[in-house]
């Protein structure tokens, strides 16, 4: 599976003064036998693991193929970093509640995956509690909740106005999300990285605190784009309807507090679009 993960290298570089790190962006299988070599040699102190073969529906259609490389790729990564490194920072995903009945949603709050990818998610949460107490890794995992913004690509089923498709509506339009910032989620790993202290595979929920319908985001991209089509479509397998994060605990633990709400945040990635 070709996709993203991002290693922070404690080798000096070139005209850095000392304490200075490179951020080295992989773009590959985040468990080839290579990139693992050069986590086993200690050239990274971080690892923040944000790769994954994403997207609910995508599991629920590919659910073998998606655990194949999600689950078991991710246990071969932790494998290598065992005694190897500093810290190991986890996307987990906000979808591993399912439907919470209680919102906005704590991390206490009992799991209830709904599709294959919340699944994984959510056993991969497991399996880092198990490799904390048994090989004393220092692990902490992060609880996206529907993370957008520019550099999303293009080809996404969720980016239809960057790509001219027609905007949909699944279902009635009344499910609400708790959205976050790309930004806002950098600022959660950073934070994650040079907390204090240790984390025993710890979970925390990364989000803006609060929830907006579909349907209020679909009126605000037929406002912004008139000619822009729209069409109702059948609700999705998987997904849940509603979606709320609290976020004391990120913000008590790791110092996080959102700085771009939705709407500021859907502005920037329209003048991402704009000039892309």
């Amino acid at each position: 599976m070709f996709s993203y993960s991002f290693l922070r290298d404690f080798e000096k570089i070139n005209n850095q003064t000392p304490g200075d790190h490179e951020v080295l962006v992989i773009s590959d299988d985040f468990s080839h036998p290579s990139v693992l070599e050069r986590i086993t040699s200690r050239k990274y102190n971080v690892v923040f693991h944000q790769a994954a073969i994403p997207r609910v529906l995508y599991s629920v259609e590919n659910p073998s193929a998606t655990t194949d490389v999600n689950i078991s790729g991710t246990v071969r990564l932790l494998e290598a970093c065992r005694g190897k490194i500093d810290r190991f920072v986890f996307a987990s995903s906000s979808s591993v509640y399912g439907g919470a009945d209680t919102l906005p949603t704590s991390e206490s709050h009992p799991k209830d995956p709904k599709s294959p990818y919340a699944w994984q998610k959510s056993a991969i949460e497991d399996v880092a509690k198990v490799f904390s107490n048994l090989y004393d890794m220092d692990i902490v995992c992060l609880r996206y909740f529907n993370v957008f913004g520019p550099g999303q690509r293009g080809d996404s089923p969720y980016s239809t106005i960057k790509t001219g498709d027609i905007m949909r509506s699944d279902g009635d339009g009344t499910q609400t999300r708790d959205l976050c910032y790309v930004d806002n989620t950098v600022d959660a790993n950073v934070l994650a990285a040079n907390a204090p202290g240790k984390f025993s595979g710890d979970c925390y929920n990364i989000a803006c605190g609060d929830r907006t319908s579909n349907k209020e985001i679909l009126d605000y991209f037929k406002k912004k784009f008139p000619d822009a089509e729209s069409a109702d479509a059948p609700w999705r397998a998987g997904d849940v309807m509603h979606t709320q994060a609290d976020i004391s605990a990120a913000n008590e633990r790791l110092g996080y507090e959102p700085k771009i709400r939705l709407w500021d945040g859907l502005e920037k990635t329209v003048e991402w679009w704009d000039l892309s």
